[in-house]
């Protein structure tokens, strides 16, 4: 089933267990995926988009 909720900066961070600044870096770096919205110059990502980012992430397969 796919959700199409859309997370933000801190529920991203929630998600991976780190600071919300955590996730603005690795934006910023390129490691995180594009935006699936950008919506009043914020960005945000389909809940589904970020799994799959951390799934492929090396080293995080069997962390939450």
């Amino acid at each position: 089933m796919t959700e199409r909720r859309l997370w933000s900066y801190k529920e991203i961070a929630a998600h991976i267990q780190v600071q919300p600044d955590t996730v603005r870096s690795y934006r910023k770096h390129g490691l995180l995926p594009d935006p699936d919205l950008v919506e009043g110059g914020r960005p945000y990502w389909y809940a589904d988009t970020i799994r799959a980012w951390v799934a492929q992430r090396p080293g995080q397969r069997g962390r939450r």
